[in-house]
C-alpha cells in the first residue's frame, strides 16, 4: 500500500489537475516539472495546509480529512520554501519553535547535530541577523529536520545553496531519513541532484 495516494482528477486552486500519484514509504521522491504545474501546491495538500477543490488524498489508506489536523501535521511536516527566523541566536530560534510546537526545548547537542545535518557546523549562539541567505536557509532546515517527523515535505531546500553544499545536504538527508525511517518528498529544479538522489521521480505536466 502506498504511503500517499491521490487518484486522477484531483484539482486544486481552480485550474491545476493532477494525474494519479502514489508515493511509497521510505523512497526519496522528487516532484519535478515546469513552474506553475502545481508542485508546491501538491506539497501543501499533502500537509493539509491547502484543501483540494475536487478529489481526495489518502495517507496510509485513510483520507486526509479523517485525521486530526494538528497530530497529522506532526507526522507529515512541510518545510516552507522561504525561511523564517526570529531575532536572536540559533539556539533562541530552536527554543521558540519547539515551545510553539509544544515540545520540550532541545539540548545543545541535539541542536548541534541538526546543524551538522544541514551542513552548518557553527556555534548555536550565533546571532541569526549575521547569517547569509544560504546560512539562514540551513538553520531553518535544521530546525524542521530535528523534529523527526514520519514524512518530510521539502520545497526547494537547496535553492540558496551552492552545488557542493547542496550535494552534501542531500547526501546527509538521504542517510538521515534511511536511518530513522523518514520518507522525504522533495521539489528540486536541479536535474543533476534529482538524478543522483531520487529513488523515484514524479513529473507533473503543467497548469490547465
Amino acid at each position: 500500500m502506498a504511503l500517499f495516494y491521490s487518484g486522477e482528477g484531483l484539482r486544486a486552486v481552480g485550474k491545476i489537475i493532477y494525474p494519479a500519484i502514489s508515493i511509497e514509504k521510505g523512497d526519496m521522491t522528487f516532484l519535478t516539472g515546469p513552474s506553475g504545474c502545481g508542485k508546491s501546491t501538491y506539497l501543501r495538500m499533502l500537509n493539509r495546509t491547502l484543501l483540494p477543490d475536487q478529489g481526495q488524498l489518502f495517507f496510509e489508506g485513510k483520507a486526509l480529512p479523517d485525521y486530526d489536523v494538528l497530530s497529522y501535521r506532526r507526522k507529515v511536516l512541510r518545510i516552507p520554501q522561504e525561511p523564517f527566523l526570529f531575532d536572536g541566536s540559533i539556539q533562541d530560534n530552536f527554543n521558540r519553535y519547539y515551545e510553539t510546537a509544544g515540545y520540550s526545548v532541545p539540548y545543545a547537542d541535539a541542536i548541534k547535530e541538526a546543524l551538522e545535518l544541514a551542513c552548518l557546523p557553527i556555534s548555536i549562539l550565533t546571532d541569526c541577523a549575521t547569517l547569509s541567505g544560504g546560512e539562514r536557509q540551513r538553520v531553518f532546515l535544521a530546525l524542521f529536520l530535528s523534529f523527526m517527523p514520519q514524512v518530510l515535505l521539502l520545497d526547494e531546500p537547496t535553492a540558496a545553496l551552492d552545488e557542493t553544499t547542496a550535494t552534501l545536504f542531500f547526501t546527509n538527508l538521504k542517510k538521515h531519513c534511511l536511518v530513522h525511517g523518514i520518507t522525504p518528498v522533495c521539489i528540486c529544479h536541479q536535474a543533476d541532484l534529482v538524478k543522483a538522489f531520487a529513488d523515484r521521480v514524479i513529473c507533473l505536466g503543467g497548469a490547465q
